[in-house]
């Protein structure tokens, strides 16, 4: 086991990680920019180094100050918890080049199955439906002839985006002649290469994902399905788990053809299968994502298996104890998470408690919320024996929890889990178009 990791983030991710590793024992580096300088994750690591200004590009994406901190400090492994480098196989190569064990799938194996349109071709092989689409597009020309041939509408997507972004609906050939352009410059910005692919639209239908882990022995574990429907222009407001639209016999079967299929990949970490639920009930695969999940904690929180330890270990060559029987999805499980609707200083915060309430935060009073990074704040995690009763959970905790000095989605994600619709379970991801 490591006895010293660097945790190359930020937020809540980083103060996440850093609390797995005191309770395994594990001694904690932490990098920071400028702009994070008095961040809740800097005050608990057990030493940390500034690596760059608050852009970032100058900081935490910049791989050679990430490597020579790791080398400061003298850390066997560094954790990259999710954004960032977290998918980048040209940073997991050269952790591997200076003996730094990368917490994550092997670099190889991460170019192969993070590619999000060579990934839907090697799915072809397994019992998972991609949804029809295209490889890497080498024109506009080629754009054009392979919307005419799936049928509009189409979406055209990034090869190496995440986060739900770097997406675009085209619903006609004009349209599209202005779009792929656009689509193929902000892919370049956004993730440093350009290359898009084009897949068909289904709709409406359910965002499903399946958590999985695997180990170097070539064992691979199913941690059942989420449920992230609850979308705002492709990003995440509120998951759940188990799916309130999948029933047994759909999920023990996806399962099986999940497992199976990672297990053809060599596959070592945690990873996330993501599909699209149409109204008949087919599951369309559509890409997998080689981290940790931003939603990892509904997971936790409904099979109590603790994801970030188990990543750790996972990479360090343990062997997972489990059998797919072990685990257990009983109850269920909600998560909101709470975003900083501008920049702002919180000057006061509470935190609601209670049985089977956790909340996942990396802000303190007197924390600045930074423009310059991701807008959340931190997540609220809701348990109970049934679905009805954890809904009833959050909306008393979204009652309760307060942050003063900046304004936050707190009252959307109340009015949200205070919706029929939502509390009936039978919803996707037209839910929150008009809103």
């Amino acid at each position: 086991m490591f006895s010293k990791i660097l945790i190359a983030n930020r937020g809540e991710i980083a103060v996440r990680i850093i609390r797995a590793c005191k309770e395994m024992g594990i001694s904690t580096v932490a990098v920071y920019s400028e702009a994070d300088r008095e961040s809740l994750h800097v005050q608990l690591a057990d030493e940390s180094y500034c690596i760059g200004k608050a852009q970032a590009s100058e900081s935490y994406l910049n791989e050679d100050r990430v490597i020579s901190a790791a080398l400061v400090s003298k850390a066997q492994a560094i954790h990259p918890g999710y954004g960032f480098l977290s998918e980048n196989p040209h940073f997991a190569q050269l952790c591997k080049k200076y003996g730094i064990v990368f917490i994550g799938p092997d670099p190889e194996v991460m170019e192969k199955v993070g590619d999000k349109a060579q990934i839907k071709k090697i799915m072809e092989s397994t019992n998972l439906r991609p949804i029809p689409g295209t490889e890497a597009l080498a024109s506009i020309d080629e754009a054009v002839e392979s919307a005419e041939r799936i049928g509009y509408p189409v979406m055209l997507k990034a090869c190496f985006g995440g986060g739900g972004r770097g997406i675009r609906q085209v619903n006609s050939k004009e349209e599209l002649l202005k779009v792929y352009p656009l689509a193929v410059s902000e892919s370049e910005a956004a993730f440093g290469d350009g290359s898009v692919y084009m897949e068909k639209f289904i709709y409406p239908a359910r965002h499903i994902e399946m958590q999985i882990i695997g180990d170097e022995a070539g064992n691979v574990l199913c941690l059942g399905e989420r449920d992230c429907s609850i979308q705002r222009r492709h990003q995440k407001l509120i998951e759940e788990s188990p799916s309130p639209g999948v029933n047994e016999m759909q999920r023990q079967k996806l399962i099986r053809d999940v497992t199976d299929a990672v297990k053809k990949m060599g596959y070592s970490g945690v990873g996330t299968l993501e599909f699209l639920m149409d109204t008949k009930g087919n599951f369309w695969f559509m890409e997998m994502n080689v981290r940790l999940q931003v939603e990892h904690c509904v997971t936790e929180a409904l099979t109590r298996i603790d994801m970030v330890k188990w990543q750790i270990r996972t990479a360090a060559g343990v062997t997972l104890p489990f059998k797919q029987e072990d685990i257990s999805l009983n109850g269920s499980s909600i998560e909101c998470r709470i975003n900083a609707l501008a920049p702002g200083r919180l000057q006061a915060c509470h935190i609601p408690g209670g049985p089977f309430l956790r909340f996942d935060g990396g802000v303190i009073p007197g924390t600045m919320v930074s423009p310059y990074y991701d807008s959340l704040i931190g997540k609220l995690i809701a348990y109970a024996s049934t679905r009805e009763e954890a809904v009833r959970k959050m909306r008393s905790a979204l009652c309760e929890i307060l942050f003063n000095g900046i304004d936050t989605n707190i009252m959307e994600q109340l009015e949200i889990v205070g919706d029929p619709v939502f509390s009936s379970g039978d919803y996707d991801l037209t839910f929150m178009e008009g809103r």
